[in-house]
């Protein structure tokens, strides 16, 4: 049943919510199958061939260059370039922005892609590539406790660098990528919510407790309702969605939990601990 439609008493829901709930699980149902990328747990085995120096040595920039991304013997023209905040000024290897032309995915693995999130091993090291997996988990562990979260797809990555500057030990990584917001929208039948803040009364009770719960599990202090410098609205760390009026509040980025303990790790001062290690409840009430 589609999560708007849980709580309602039974004689209530009748004819109309019945179609309604048709309706949107078609919608579901359409989108995993325009959108096959997350709809597996297999490891995909992907090349990725360009300018990968020169992305890395001016990552602030952003900018896009022409890449080949290879997997499952398909070959498909896209723009790269670095993505994110924090891990720009932390990690030797950045996480990337995969832009591909959506016509052209039609078939593939990638059926339905256009601007796809990598998060990379961040440093050219195995522990570096240790903390990407286990940040992986964390996402797969909120998977299991509600379908209220970003999946994600695990690959197995060969980075051919035309510039001939990458270093070996970055050549062959893990790294995985996250599903787009809209997608998950779709998926759940629902809405990105652009607010400046949450609304107490309008929270799903329900999944705003297991996510606060979840975050404490997991050591995680590095989200709030609160926006970040970097955005202008709510809230840091956390995609609001709005499903039948209601908001969800859906977690992402764990890198610097304590389930995780990157080596760059460190609790923001104001909370007043001393390690990512140390757990601090932040939900509401």
């Amino acid at each position: 049943m589609p999560i708007g439609l849980r709580h309602a008493p039974r004689g209530e829901i009748g004819k109309t919510a019945t179609l309604i709930g048709l309706f949107l699980y078609s919608i579901c149902n359409a989108s995993a199958v325009a959108n096959p990328l997350f709809t597996a747990d297999d490891v995909l085995e992907v090349t990725l061939t360009g300018p990968l120096s020169s992305l890395i040595e001016d990552p602030e920039h952003k900018v896009e260059a022409p890449f080949i991304l290879t997997a499952d013997g398909v070959e498909h023209s896209i723009a790269v370039r670095t993505r994110g905040n924090s891990r720009l000024q932390v990690c030797e290897f950045p996480p990337l922005r995969l832009n591909f032309v959506r016509e052209a995915t039609r078939g593939s693995v990638f059926e339905g892609q256009n601007k796809l999130k990598l998060v990379t091993h961040c440093r050219n090291y195995d522990r570096g590539e240790q903390d990407m997996l286990e940040e992986f988990l964390a996402y797969r562990l909120f998977n299991v406790l509600t379908d209220a979260s970003f999946r994600v797809r695990m690959m197995r990555i060969r980075y051919v660098d035309t510039d001939g500057g990458l270093d070996d030990d970055a050549s062959f990584r893990y790294g995985f990528a996250l599903e787009p917001e809209d997608q998950l929208a779709a998926r759940l039948g629902g809405a990105p919510a652009e607010i400046s803040g949450v609304p107490k009364r309008r929270h799903d009770l329900e999944q705003a407790s297991l996510l606060y719960l979840f975050q404490y599990m997991i050591g995680n202090t590095d989200w709030g309702f609160v926006k970040a410098d970097y955005d202008d609205t709510c809230c840091h760390n956390v995609e609001l969605f709005e499903i039948d009026g209601v908001i969800h509040t859906i977690p992402y980025d764990f890198d610097l939990t304590g389930l995780v303990n990157a080596r760059y790790a460190r609790p923001d001062p104001l909370l007043r601990i001393k390690t990512v290690r140390q757990r601090l409840y932040r939900g509401l009430c």
